[in-house]
């Protein structure tokens, strides 16, 4: 992994709950603003507002992330521990989608990423290998 590449998470939060942001992690379906427009707009900055809509409502957007890019944790509520079993579905003409105990490590066993929701890379054009970052949108990649 690169050490330029951008591993923080930005927060927004209100005293309910707060989204994680994980940009190395988004390939950018556009999920969350298709879902909750008036919360993720992509033109504004901050493009989240976690205020423009109940807690509830960004909760089932975010749950729409699939790449794990995007995450939320409920104010005062310790994380319920994920006993999903681990899937992976191939979407159509993009990313491998891995849901569940997602953990990704490097060729020398470093851990790159650990969550529930992951999106990896198989077109070969990413610029974020192993995670997809939507090259496979432009390349003419049609798996």
């Amino acid at each position: 992994m690169s050490a330029g590449r951008d591993r923080l998470a930005k927060e927004y939060a209100t005293d309910e709950i707060v989204v994680e942001w994980e940009p190395r992690l988004c390939f950018h379906s556009r999920n969350c603003v298709r879902s909750l427009p008036q919360v993720f707009d992509e033109s504004r900055r901050p493009w989240v507002r976690v205020d423009a809509a109940s807690a509830d409502e960004v909760e089932a957007a975010v749950a729409r992330c699939p790449s794990g890019a995007l995450r939320t944790r409920r104010v005062g509520i310790p994380r319920a521990n994920g006993n999903e079993p681990t899937e992976v579905c191939a979407s159509a003409g993009g990313p491998l989608l891995v849901s569940g105990g997602v953990r990704i490590l490097d060729a020398d066993g470093n851990v790159l990423f650990e969550g529930e929701r992951a999106a990896l890379c198989r077109c070969g054009g990413s610029q974020n290998k192993p995670f997809c970052d939507g090259t496979h949108k432009t390349n003419g990649f049609r798996g």
